[in-house]
């Protein structure tokens, strides 16, 4: 069947309010609107039955997973795991962020930019590489969680985890099989949800997919779940996936055929433009096809006078002989083509139309140029298509064109993706697959065709 896993932070603390160094010292306490923050979490996750739940041992996450818990309602108690436990930065604890710039000015360079390659000193004078040992326990925790919650049973399962910010990055990148040097291309809030899809590959493998990421509108009720993460330094681009159309809901492929919104696509376009009605936006920019297009309109109704350009490069996959026709229709004609497609997809030449390695490239090439084109303080709307937001989330994540299925795109779902270092330099993941204004923290919407 399926594995499902909901990530947490834990909630605001003490050191979270005063700018100090946490790492895995005891020393922070959960705040009240920390407490509050887990609480709105339990509640929002109130219908969703959790059949499992681990916290670190320390008290801001400890206490964040018993007040979620609670608030949840259904008994459950989380098991404590030291593998949860936080980056160890000892040397660091309890300072306060200016104070380790100011005293350790080239590790803390590291920090921010490659913390994998940063080494600190024990009491004992021995050096230690916080990060890729992190990675270590991350791996082991993921080997017990997978060891006792197998994505293969029979019944499906949900299991919530309680950590925090370094462990829980540590976490997703061993999941998905990347390096340590990822560690910044993601972002984890406070109390932030992000979900996880674990189902059964062949020869006892495991495949992992990114329902969303960092999400954190659960916590802004009063908002209607308009609230996105804060932007720092350097520009932001919101990318959003194009509303239903007919062919989704039928499950065709429509690739490059111009089929246009449905009802419930221009309900989702105008849903997404309420949820981003409080963000000011410069610029937008869509795929020259209509559907991504009406989705965009649907969005600047909100930010009159902010201009549309039409990109060619964001065009969707071209299925050639595959468009039009329903899954069981190409199977019929094309099995071990399809198979492919759905195990390999970086091995498949379309019938008379692309391969993922031609959308990569374009796609990737129309995004860099809008990325370059930003100036640091502004924010630009870019909306394209399933594959293409594919091809262009997983390279910024630093996945391959054959790790497509690794990341999930629900129509009008919202991503924001942040460039703090500018355009030239890696970018922030800050969250993927929005979906809240959509109905819910999970998404719902219809996994459609390309």
């Amino acid at each position: 069947m399926s594995l499902r896993i909901l990530l947490v932070r834990h909630g605001l603390s003490s050191f979270n309010v005063e700018h100090r160094i946490q790492g895995r010292d005891d020393l922070s306490s959960l705040t009240e609107e920390g407490f509050a923050q887990a609480r709105a979490t339990g509640e929002a996750l109130r219908d969703l039955p959790i059949d499992a739940a681990y916290t670190s041992p320390l008290s801001r996450a400890h206490d964040t997973a018993r007040a979620l818990l609670e608030a949840h309602g259904a008994g459950l108690v989380a098991a404590v795991d030291d593998d949860l436990l936080e980056v160890d930065l000892a040397p660091w604890s309890g300072l306060l962020g200016t104070e380790v710039r100011e005293r350790f000015p080239h590790e803390h360079r590291l920090w921010y930019h490659h913390p994998e390659q940063i080494t600190l000193q024990r009491p004992d004078g021995t050096r230690y590489a916080p990060i890729p040992e992190l990675m270590e326990q991350a791996g082991r925790f993921a080997a017990k969680l997978l060891g006792a919650h197998d994505p293969s049973a029979p019944e499906a399962q949900t299991v919530l985890v309680v950590g925090h910010n370094a462990i829980l990055r540590c976490l997703l990148l061993s999941l998905l099989g990347l390096p340590a040097n990822g560690f910044r291309r993601l972002r984890i809030d406070n109390a932030s949800l992000s979900v996880l899809n674990l189902s059964p590959a062949e020869g006892g493998a495991v495949t992992v997919q990114i329902e969303s990421l960092n999400g954190t509108s659960h916590l802004h009720p009063e908002l209607c779940g308009s609230k996105l993460p804060a932007k720092g330094p350097g520009p932001r681009l919101l990318l959003v996936r194009h509303g239903e159309t007919d062919w989704n809901r039928q499950g065709r492929f429509q690739g490059q055929i111009d089929i246009p919104l449905n009802d419930n696509g221009r309900a989702q376009a105008a849903a997404a433009g309420d949820f981003l009605k409080g963000v000011t936006v410069h610029r937008a920019y869509t795929s020259s096809m209509a559907r991504p297009r009406q989705t965009a309109e649907g969005i600047l109704k909100h930010h009159p006078g902010v201009p549309l350009t039409s990109v060619p490069h964001l065009v969707e996959i071209g299925h050639g002989a595959w468009e039009g026709q329903l899954e069981e229709e190409i199977a019929a004609g094309w099995p071990e083509l399809l198979a492919d497609w759905k195990r390999a997809p970086e091995t498949v030449q379309m019938p008379e139309g692309e391969t993922i390695h031609d959308v990569w490239d374009r796609s990737l090439e129309g995004w860099n140029r809008i990325a370059a084109s930003l100036h640091p303080d502004e924010t630009a709307l870019v909306v394209a298509h399933d594959a293409v937001n594919k091809t262009i989330l997983c390279a910024l994540l630093g996945l391959s064109p054959a790790d497509i299925w690794a990341v999930k795109q629900g129509n009008g779902g919202v991503t924001v993706i942040d460039y703090p270092h500018g355009p030239d330099q890696p970018p922030v993941v800050v969250c993927l697959n929005q979906t809240a204004h959509l109905g819910g923290v999970l998404d719902r919407t219809a996994a459609g065709a390309l």
